[in-house]
């Protein structure tokens, strides 16, 4: 899907050409600092914040689109996602934030509605997604990683079907858990992962590196979890918020040692905080051996992957 829509502010006093693609839209740094009446320093500033801080990474979320510029010639520009475009409205606190998103949410339900390609674009998703699956497999030698690896594929074949299923009017769409009764905190949090220190080096499973803090990015990264607009979730459900964390501690790198374990455990801690982690006939939503092999996908991942390894954790958390 591409296609080029004219935003209007309510009081009429600022028009911005939005440009939809990959099933969102894109602005560039000029068109921001319009929609949101700052100065283009300052949203680069921010910009910049939103990567370093690691609440998102550029590779997803960042995109060049040819554009005429004012002498005429046609340019390579960087547009940013409405990921980007929501926290950098967050940040400057600016009301035009809930409107642009509500208005690009309704657009881009719209395109759904009207049959986009949809049925091609799961089958896309669907290869590329185990494709990438089994690339990374020639990696992994270990039995019960390869038995993880054919767990992930399965469950994800089979959300595949569900949703055609749904297309054609056969069963009920799978909606996303929005009851978030838990939300992660920091403190509590480290008083999880000290207690999991101590039993692994109980065990001789760890050294007193694990789980040691080299900075403060794992507050960081918590906090992007939880972040809200215009008092809601930016990660409106359990599962996406599951999804985030387990990549975000994995991807992130905040401890000296045991990132992907620590991304595991709270991972497994979180859903289970939230009681989401079992299917309703008692059966664990994701095996052990299922998410050691998330996390090494994670891991092993390219960040231009972020998107597709999201929406892979989220559909098979969301297995009933």
């Amino acid at each position: 899907m591409s296609k080029i829509l004219m935003y209007q502010t309510k009081d009429n006093r600022t028009q911005i050409e939005v440009q939809f693609d990959k099933d969102t839209v894109w602005l560039n740094r000029q068109q921001i600092s319009s929609l949101f009446d700052r100065d283009i320093k300052t949203i680069g500033k921010h910009i910049g914040n939103v990567f370093a801080e690691g609440e998102l990474v550029a590779g997803s979320v960042v995109a060049k689109f040819a554009t005429t510029a004012s002498d005429g010639k046609v340019y390579q520009v960087e547009h940013y996602n409405l990921d980007v475009i929501i926290s950098v409205g967050y940040r400057v606190k600016s009301k035009q934030g809930t409107a642009f998103r509500q208005w690009a949410t309704q657009r881009l339900k719209e395109y759904l509605i009207q049959g986009y390609t949809i049925n091609q674009k799961r089958l896309d998703e669907l290869q590329q997604t185990v494709q990438f699956i089994t690339e990374t497999a020639k990696d992994i030698g270990n039995v019960n990683e390869a038995k993880g690896i054919m767990d992930i594929i399965s469950q994800y074949t089979q959300s595949f079907v569900l949703l055609n299923q749904f297309d054609s009017n056969s069963i009920e769409p799978r909606k996303l858990n929005e009851n978030i009764t838990y939300e992660i905190n920091y403190v509590e949090a480290k008083l999880a992962i000290a207690e999991l220190k101590k039993q692994l080096i109980g065990k001789k499973e760890a050294t007193a590196l694990f789980g040691n803090e080299k900075d403060n990015s794992f507050e960081g990264t918590l906090q992007s979890v939880v972040q809200t607009f215009a008092g809601q979730y930016l990660y409106s459900s359990i599962e996406e918020q599951a999804a985030h964390l387990l990549y975000f501690i994995i991807k992130n790198h905040p401890f000296t040692d045991g990132n992907k374990r620590i991304g595991a455990f709270m991972f497994v801690w979180f859903l289970e905080k939230n009681k989401h982690r079992f299917k309703r006939d008692g059966e664990i939503k994701i095996n052990d051996n299922a998410l050691v092999t998330l996390a090494l996908l994670v891991a092993q991942s390219d960040p231009q992957e972020k998107e597709l390894m999201v929406k892979l954790i989220t559909q098979l958390i969301n297995s009933r």
